[in-house]
């Protein structure tokens, strides 16, 4: 590829490679050597040894040059995020949803069953789960079972702590005796 520059843009290009300011990021720098060896003929091959880029990346500088001039160096294309954040209404859902409710038979939200009710990704949840420093599979408070028979299953088990049969009445006594000569 030829490039024929005018004097005043390689007097700006020489400017840009030997600044020292900040103002010049080395990015710049790299763009303006690409140019500036293509307009005094270095070979492809030099060029990517000595500079450390790929062919392609030597084309897109040169062919942004030649388009654009000095401007098209300054600053590569700018391209939108991925994705879109998410509006805050719909953080505050999935807080509120968090802190203060729970699935259908579930015991705790997990980052799937929050992802499907409100319906952004499992990966969103998640971020903002951590943003917030939530953890709901770790709540440190009691959970009620989804167990039908939870409360009938609760109250066999208190009822023997309250009344105990006497098998486990002397289990009880033996297993006390050596705490009460403390």
């Amino acid at each position: 590829m030829k490039i024929s520059l005018p004097d005043n843009d390689r007097k700006a290009l020489d400017k840009w490679i030997r600044s020292r300011s900040k103002s010049i990021s080395e990015k710049q720098k790299l763009r303006a050597k690409i140019v500036l060896h293509t307009a005094d003929r270095m070979s492809t091959q030099e060029m990517m040894n000595q500079l450390g880029v790929s062919n392609p990346t030597l084309n897109l500088w040169r062919n942004r040059y030649l388009e654009k001039g000095l401007e098209g160096l300054i600053k590569g294309k700018t391209r939108k995020p991925g994705t879109e954040p998410l509006a805050r209404e719909k953080v505050e859902e999935i807080l509120t949803l968090t802190m203060t409710g729970t699935p259908c038979a579930a015991t705790h939200w997990s980052c799937r069953s929050m992802a499907k009710q409100t319906g952004v990704s499992k990966t969103a949840v998640n971020r903002i789960w951590k943003a917030h420093g939530l953890k709901p599979h770790q709540v440190r408070s009691f959970k009620v079972s989804n167990d039908p028979k939870f409360e009938e299953k609760l109250r066999d088990v208190i009822g023997l702590y309250l009344d105990p049969p006497e098998k486990a009445r002397v289990f009880l006594s033996l297993w006390e005796e050596p705490n009460s000569g403390s």
